[in-house]
């Protein structure tokens, strides 16, 4: 990560409510995050691009363009950790939202720790991505399914597929366990580092995305346990 002198992980803050703003800005300096703020999706995207901050906090609804805009124009430079804020509770808006690159998201009106909780939890994701990056890492193959851990890369049947890295850990934490149902508090714990009741609908989603890009048949669920990775017989 690139974080600021004294391994202090820089976080941008993005929201056009100025109290709102301020509250999170106080609560991570609280922390011990080191903050960078914005207000509109201009300003969000100039400052990620001349700071690069470690991980983004980030409202859908901004002046200038919305958040899925910022995030789209964030992730096409370079792939960093998102935390969505969405006053919306709708699945077709969250879909977008991890489509273009979201990692995360919180509905407001949110608890001040549930979003410091979330944060790190992405932040530690990231650190153990980059700690198993390792051109020495076995690729795994599952029934024309490949996956690189070393160069974080995915093909379905020789096909390149485009994951965000969030979907990229999903898919692996299937993998080494090929046809075995992994729960969605484990798959949570695994993947995010952290579960509660109110995270089951983050991970449903990213399964739904994960099944568009690499297949709906290789994901298998199973109904108030979780999802398998489908291993032809």
């Amino acid at each position: 990560m690139n974080q600021a002198p004294g391994n202090t992980p820089t976080v941008l803050v993005v929201e056009d409510d100025p109290t709102i703003n301020q509250a999170l800005t106080d609560r991570l300096g609280a922390e011990g995050f080191r903050v960078l703020r914005a207000f509109d999706g201009p300003s969000a995207v100039v400052a990620h691009d001349e700071q690069l901050p470690d991980l983004v906090v980030l409202d859908v609804m901004l002046p200038g363009f919305d958040g899925l805009e910022v995030c789209r124009r964030i992730q096409a430079v370079r792939p960093v950790p998102i935390l969505m804020l969405t006053a919306r509770d709708d699945e077709t808006d969250l879909l977008v939202g991890l489509a273009v690159g979201a990692d995360d998201y919180v509905t407001k009106p949110f608890r001040m720790r549930e979003v410091v909780a979330r944060v790190r939890a992405l932040l530690r994701r990231v650190e153990r991505a980059q700690a198993m990056t390792s051109s020495s890492l076995p690729i795994l193959t599952v029934d024309g399914l490949s996956i690189d851990r070393g160069a974080r890369r995915v093909t379905v049947d020789s096909v390149d597929v485009h994951l965000t890295p969030l979907e990229f850990d999903l898919v692996l934490a299937l993998a080494t366990e090929p046809g075995i149902v992994r729960s969605r508090d484990q798959l949570m714990r695994d993947v995010w580092g952290w579960s509660d009741a109110a995270g089951t609908r983050t991970l449903d989603s990213h399964v739904k995305a994960l099944r568009a890009k690499i297949g709906g048949h290789r994901v298998r669920t199973v109904h108030g346990v979780g999802y398998a990775l489908v291993v032809e017989s």
